[in-house]
């Protein structure tokens, strides 16, 4: 795994507002650490102890949990998060409770693999790949405004098919916004 900071979390990262951010699945910490370099504070969570123990710096609180266990339920809270980012991971049991945990005004930055990414490699498992649009469905039936999304091609770190989404969780619906006022 390269420990670069993705470049589509570099680039959207700014726009996450002040406040806490959870790196899901945060392996060994690349984005959580970037994240602290903006000024954020970070919930690093992954199921491997190890990779944790290189995750663990100033400003980032760690935290095991095997969200694929049996039984498990999502620990965090609505509103929660005023930034999550999630790359290279796909559990989409977590999906609506991970969302519901941004805050308003918060931020999803996510970057996986997509249909079609079996003939780069692994993963190559559909359970573990995201559906043609799935990021946007995702966003459309949870309230998000999509600000960027791809859907494609990568060549680094190494070829693969990816989807990449960001999007803001409204403060309130833009349908209300262009309600007359009474």
């Amino acid at each position: 795994m390269s420990e670069q900071v993705s470049p589509w979390v570099q680039r959207f990262a700014p726009l996450i507002p002040g406040g806490e951010v959870l790196d899901l699945a945060c392996g060994t910490g690349r984005h959580a650490r970037h994240m602290v370099s903006l000024g954020h504070s970070v919930v690093a969570v992954d199921q491997n102890a190890d990779s944790l123990a290189a995750a663990a710096g100033d400003g980032i609180v760690t935290s095991q949990i095997d969200l694929e266990a049996e039984g498990a339920v999502w620990p965090f809270g609505p509103g929660r998060f005023a930034g999550i980012v999630v790359t290279n991971y796909l559990h989409r049991p977590l999906v609506a409770d991970m969302l519901a945990s941004l805050a308003p005004n918060g931020v999803l930055l996510y970057e996986t693999f997509s249909d079609g990414n079996a003939q780069f490699g692994k993963p190559s498992n559909p359970d573990y790949l995201l559906a043609p649009g799935e990021l946007l469905d995702w966003a459309a039936r949870h309230g998000l405004r999509v600000i960027a999304f791809e859907d494609g091609l990568v060549e680094s770190p190494k070829p693969a098919l990816v989807q990449r989404i960001c999007a803001v969780k409204a403060e309130f619906p833009r349908v209300a916004a262009l309600l007359p006022s009474f």
